[in-house]
């Protein structure tokens, strides 16, 4: 049973679970715990966590798989602007911003809301960017089995910006190139579109 099934109904026991340390993290910040404000807090904290977490359960393999068609198109397919949310596994704060995904098709091309999908299952667990690039990267490479796959990730970090070094204005880039996006006429191609507002 998936821990987490939509935005009303949770496994009940897991969220308990949760539920009951949060109450016990709250109480241990020198909070009281049945403050008329906090009462319900270890419940909200606990959904919360169990949805920003659900990627765990869910297969992106699948997703792409259920929306698979032949079709002979053999050109760059760029969504781009992907909004992302995810929790940084080192301090469990979220870092935020947005994925850039190509691929050049092989014989198959896939539902468009497949890829934004594929990046919230693999947003939505505990996560460095680095590893979520390559998550998404790896995925469409293995599943669809492309000419190509290129990923940029843009995000922002609270970890770096509530805490440390409290950098508000920094941002993190990372990229993963499969296939002909390794040429770097393809790759800059590419990394033009994305920069570029052609609407």
């Amino acid at each position: 049973m998936s821990f987490y099934k939509n935005f009303e109904e949770y496994n009940l026991k897991a969220t308990d679970d949760v539920k009951e340390k949060y109450s016990k993290i709250i109480e241990g910040v020198g909070e009281d715990v049945q403050r008329e404000g906090l009462v319900k807090t270890p419940e909200r904290a606990a959904k919360a966590m169990m949805f920003l977490t659900q990627g765990y359960k869910q297969d992106p393999v699948e997703i792409l798989k259920g929306a698979m068609f032949k079709e002979d198109y053999d050109d760059m397919v760029i969504i781009k602007d992907i909004e992302l949310y995810s929790l940084c596994e080192h301090h469990m704060l979220p870092f935020f911003g947005k994925a850039h995904v190509a691929y050049i098709p092989n014989g198959h091309i896939v539902g468009l809301s497949k890829i934004p999908r594929v990046v919230d299952v693999f947003a939505r667990r505990l996560q460095v960017q680095e590893r979520l690039t390559h998550d998404i990267l790896e995925c469409l490479n293995n599943t669809l089995k492309p000419k190509g796959v290129a990923v940029v990730i843009e995000a922002s970090h609270m970890c770096m910006m509530m805490r440390g070094v409290q950098k508000q204005n920094s941002v993190t880039t990372t990229s993963g190139f499969r296939g002909q996006f390794e040429k770097q006429e393809t790759r800059n191609e590419f990394l033009k579109l994305i920069s570029s507002n052609l609407s």
